[in-house]
């Protein structure tokens, strides 16, 4: 059986993943100084957001299974950036909560962020930027509970 050329630039999916490559290596250079990766940013962020939440709700919070996340949360806390304590009402449930150091870490990181986020949209004309960021969350949100499990 012959399979006919394929153009992988016609794949949503190729696509996708050569942006998601882009994006991760422009989050490198406007942060290697920090040294946090986006997952590490990303859950940073979202403790400082709701401080005190529980390891699970974190994972879904950023798209990432309880087990991936546990090992984010190992390294900051390794680092000293992020507190883990149990639960008053399940002693199972680890809570988590960012230090001081964690704290000035995501204050210092956050503008180098923010450029890398503003190197991806450059290409696009800035009328298109908010439609482009529509479009995106439209694709995550359709997906976004049934496959977060299986993402890692």
């Amino acid at each position: 059986m012959t399979l006919p050329p394929l153009d992988l630039d016609s794949l949503p999916g190729h696509d996708i993943r050569r942006l998601h490559q882009i994006a991760v290596a422009l989050f490198m250079q406007e942060t290697e100084s920090f040294g946090i990766t986006p997952v590490q940013f990303a859950a940073l962020q979202a403790v400082h957001n709701v401080p005190g939440t529980d390891q699970r709700t974190l994972a879904r919070t950023i798209g990432f299974d309880t087990s991936t996340i546990a090992g984010v949360i190992d390294r900051l806390e390794a680092r000293g950036l992020t507190l883990r304590s149990a639960s008053a009402q399940d002693r199972r449930v680890r809570l988590l909560t960012l230090t001081e150091a964690g704290q000035q870490l995501l204050a210092d990181v956050t503008p180098s962020m923010l450029r890398a986020q503003e190197r991806i949209l450059a290409p696009l004309p800035e009328q298109e930027r908010g439609e482009f960021m529509r479009m995106l969350g439209v694709l995550i949100a359709s997906r976004n509970e049934s496959d977060r499990d299986t993402a890692t």
